[in-house]
């Protein structure tokens, strides 16, 4: 077990008490390295889009039945990316391990007016035209539309910008995401292997096991154990 990849929604809201117990939780795992990005529930690592806090955001916020007054708590609080200290946190960022090179995004197209949200579109292409080239493992918070984005409502709810850029342009060997809990397993286009890694359910209950995937090293780099 060398390395760990969560893409995404470690906590409800973004709670600085859930951001540590997170980070408590997350250095006690066995692997070596541990990489991490935000998703739509962590509010207060969206810099950008809670703050300043404005009385008409927190007015208009879905809550999805966590208190307000958590919400609020969430997203005053400044460099909470601090507290993950166990982990290496990627947001629009670009780690190299093992010659593999690794880059993390939490954006998402607009989705229940939550954090990282872009509206589709040129929005969410900007975004995208960040990805540098040959990425061998690609991290988002959001799914390519047609790879474990089907909700139950029937809708699909993945980024059709980013399925063209990853497979145009980037084409990583891995694409790993979660975002959609109900499109969790593995698809494959024939040249990239797409994973919804989503471990809890539509129901929020953590009933899906971590995936397990191999990656061939380039030539000349080793794993050291």
């Amino acid at each position: 077990m060398v390395t760990f990849i969560h893409a995404g929604d470690f906590t409800r809201c973004g709670l600085e008490d859930e951001v540590v117990e997170f980070n408590n939780w997350i250095g006690k795992l066995p692997h070596k390295h541990k990489i991490v990005i935000a998703g739509n529930h962590e509010l207060s690592f969206d810099r950008n889009f809670t703050h300043p806090l404005s009385p008409n955001f927190v007015k208009n916020i879905p809550t999805l039945g966590h208190p307000q007054s958590d919400l609020v708590d969430a997203v005053s609080k400044v460099n909470i990316r601090d507290r993950l200290t166990n982990c290496i946190y990627l947001q629009d960022e670009m780690a190299e391990l093992y010659g593999l090179r690794i880059y993390g995004t939490p954006w998402q197209p607009e989705f229940q007016g939550w954090a990282f949200n872009v509206s589709r579109g040129e929005d969410c292409l900007r975004k995208w035209d960040k990805i540098p080239d040959n990425v061998d493992i690609l991290i988002s918070h959001t799914p390519p539309v047609g790879h474990g984005d089907l909700c139950c409502s029937g809708v699909r709810a993945g980024c059709v910008e980013l399925l063209s850029v990853v497979q145009k342009r980037v084409k990583p060997k891995y694409h790993v995401f979660g975002h959609i809990h109900e499109g969790y397993g593995i698809t494959t286009d024939g040249s990239i292997i797409y994973i919804n890694a989503s471990t809890c359910n539509i129901n929020y209950k953590p009933v899906n096991p971590p995936i397990v995937f191999d990656v061939i090293l380039p030539v000349g780099c080793t794993i050291d154990r």
